[in-house]
């Protein structure tokens, strides 16, 4: 995912954590706001030190939360900047649960219109 995809200063993440929206689920939080001057969407990610202890549990998550949305992009709604909060719950997950939780909750916050067929936790 290139970085023009990503929210990344503290001032944008202030601004979606202030006047947007969110939804949430076991797994993960998301935050959202509508901005209809955008040429395609925008994610930032947040895995906090509850959620893996170490860094390379961290990242981990973070690589499997880019990875779903990059192969979703085209589904998501090119016009709104969210945010993806992981909560401990998620903390052993592995790449098909990453998947599955992060669709439902992005689903629930109306990001993408309705969830893949193929979805299944193996």
């Amino acid at each position: 995912m290139r970085k023009s995809y990503r929210v990344k200063s503290e001032k944008d993440f202030q601004q979606v954590f202030e006047s947007g929206d969110s939804v949430a689920n076991r797994a993960f939080v998301i935050y959202k706001v509508e901005k209809t001057e955008n040429k395609h969407f925008r994610v930032g990610i947040s895995v906090g030190k509850k959620v893996g202890h170490t860094a390379v549990a961290r990242n981990r998550l973070k690589r499997y939360i880019r990875a779903v949305i990059d192969e979703e992009k085209l589904q998501i709604n090119p016009h709104v900047d969210f945010l993806v909060i992981t909560r401990p719950y998620a903390r052993d997950f592995n790449m098909a649960q990453v998947r599955k939780n992060l669709l439902h909750a992005l689903s629930l916050a109306h990001i993408i219109e309705e969830m893949p067929d193929k979805v299944e936790e193996k």
